[in-house]
């Protein structure tokens, strides 16, 4: 019996974007539209996931980009093609984006991270959050910086610069990029955009032996 294969869905942006209200609105949109959704995040929920967001405040460079990449097809192998191949949308909070970004700002060519990350499945969509700079320090302020990437505040412009240069790489590698810039959005709002942009995608079917990608 052939199963509906589920969709991977990504969403990453500068800290401070609001990016976790967006995915609360977004999993809340979309399980109310008939979807069963897993929820996940990068680096994963695994002690080897943990640990690696532990040490993201220290260890930089290469060995950081490393051992995120190392999380991150683990993580593909254990959680999100199980769930995938389950029929579930698969909802993940941060994904090779974040990487082009973050380990890039860190020093790592991108050549050498997309090399890292060769094995990752390309997404059915990628969603990258974009906001006014002056909107995302202002969040930051009220929340509070969480990891060394929020501590400069002339580092929010730079995040937001690299994600746009960041786009180009990822689409030459077959992902559908949904950029919305919820500067002035609801999260409710940036939900909607993106249950809108699924409803022209529907799932594939596979059978019950394929390997999801």
């Amino acid at each position: 019996m052939s199963t509906a294969r589920g969709m991977l869905i990504t969403l990453d942006g500068p800290g401070g974007v609001g990016k976790s209200t967006a995915i609360t609105a977004t999993q809340q949109a979309l399980t109310a539209g008939g979807r069963i959704i897993h929820a996940a995040t990068q680096p994963s929920a695994t002690p080897f996931g943990q640990a690696v967001r532990s040490v993201a405040q220290c260890m930089q460079g290469r060995a950081l980009a490393l051992a995120v990449a190392a999380d991150r097809l683990h993580q593909q192998e254990t959680e999100i093609r199980p769930a995938l191949a389950a029929g579930r949308t698969v909802l993940l909070d941060r994904y090779l984006p974040s990487t082009l970004v973050l380990q890039r700002a860190d020093g790592v060519p991108v050549e050498d991270l997309l090399a890292m990350n060769a094995g990752a499945d390309v997404p059915d969509l990628s969603v990258i959050l974009f906001a006014q700079a002056d909107t995302v320090l202002r969040r930051l302020a009220h929340r509070g910086t969480r990891h060394r990437f929020e501590t400069d505040p002339a580092s929010t412009q730079r995040e937001i610069d690299l994600y746009q240069e960041a786009i180009p790489h990822l689409e030459a590698l077959g992902y559908r990029i949904l950029a919305v810039d919820a500067t002035d959005l609801t999260p409710t709002e940036v939900a909607a955009t993106i249950a809108s942009a699924l409803a022209s995608r529907p799932a594939t079917v596979i059978g019950p032996t394929t390997t999801a990608r």
